[in-house]
């Protein structure tokens, strides 16, 4: 790469410094677990989401040239989000395809399929359940929850239109609006529980939260790209809305008892679908068309756990190739 790296911005360098700050001030997994597994349960999946929100393909430019001239950009990342013993982690994958409409308009469209999988260990936790009533246990109470090994597969498309402006304090930016449509489907996401202490220490059943939630998805972004040399940056922030929210999905089962529902209907409680907010720094190398986004790489494991409580860490690197 040569001398050109010598045109990095400072910007650069106080991104690494608050990836440093995000590391130090991350939440300690060694503080004991005090909330219940429907808690966190709903949190694992809701992080997945932001997770990909944080890493659409949105900011490449379009081809110099005619209005009619398309850009397709392959987007991979990989994720993992971790608390306590329980995790969601795999690949994310996109496709974008953009062309200008005018002359500071630009038309994208956009493909996504995030394959994670749901797994953990022997976690102690709160059982408390919000999605059903008459449960013949006395709730909350401490238990171990065990077998986790399902999946999160995370399928949506969408657009989006972009405009390129200039403002007096800003210089140049650009601003983008759109709408996803998608679905989350959990499969197998379920835990064998033992209940620890209490009137029913010792009773065992089966926790599961399998469902799909379906989504419209509104977002909007503001970006401020410059160039240096063979180098452009792009800072970004971005908001999203998944609608609607929705109630936690569940069913338990034990000794003489099969109980489901979910918590909307319960406890008039839609917590599932959290507005998103996610802030980016892509970096790309032109001559090669590749940007990593290095501001979620490092905001991600920061915000998350902040944002949803409960979570111990949460990373993400994504990287895309335009051609």
């Amino acid at each position: 790469m040569g001398d050109s790296t010598r045109n990095l911005p400072r910007i650069i360098r106080l991104t690494i410094l608050c990836g440093i700050l995000a590391f130090a001030l991350r939440p300690d997994a060694a503080i004991a677990a005090t909330e219940s597994i429907e808690f966190v349960g709903e949190h694992l999946a809701e992080i997945a989401m932001d997770n990909r929100y944080a890493s659409l393909p949105l900011w490449t430019q379009p081809k110099p040239g005619a209005p009619s001239a398309w850009r397709l950009t392959a987007q991979s990342g990989l994720a993992q989000t971790h608390t306590g013993a329980l995790a969601v982690d795999g690949l994310m994958v996109s496709l974008a395809a953009g062309r200008r409409i005018a002359a500071d308009w630009q038309l994208t469209g956009l493909l996504f399929f995030d394959d994670l999988g749901l797994s953990g260990g022997a976690e102690r936790r709160p059982l408390e359940v919000q999605f059903a009533h008459d449960v013949p246990l006395n709730l909350p109470a401490p238990a171990e929850f065990t077998g986790l090994s399902g999946s999160a597969r995370n399928l949506g498309l969408g657009f989006a239109v972009r405009r390129t402006s200039s403002f007096r304090l800003w210089h140049t930016y650009e601003w983008t609006a759109g709408v996803l449509w998608q679905r989350v489907a959990l499969r197998d996401y379920s835990f064998n529980f033992r209940i620890l202490a209490g009137p029913d220490a010792g009773a065992t059943g089966v926790l599961d939260y399998s469902a799909t939630y379906s989504h419209i998805t509104p977002f909007v972004g503001l970006a401020w790209p410059r160039e240096y040399g063979n180098w452009g940056i792009n800072p970004h922030l971005q908001a999203a809305m998944p609608l609607p929210r929705r109630g936690v999905v569940g069913r338990i089962t034990g000794p003489g008892y099969d109980l489901r529902g979910d918590t909307g209907s319960s406890s008039n409680s839609r917590p599932f679908g959290d507005p998103s907010l996610t802030i980016g720094l892509d970096l790309t190398y032109q001559p090669w068309n590749l940007t990593i986004d290095l501001g979620s790489a490092l905001s991600q494991p920061l915000l998350e756990p902040l944002i949803h409580e409960g979570v111990d860490h949460n990373w993400m690197i994504s990287a895309s190739w335009s051609f």
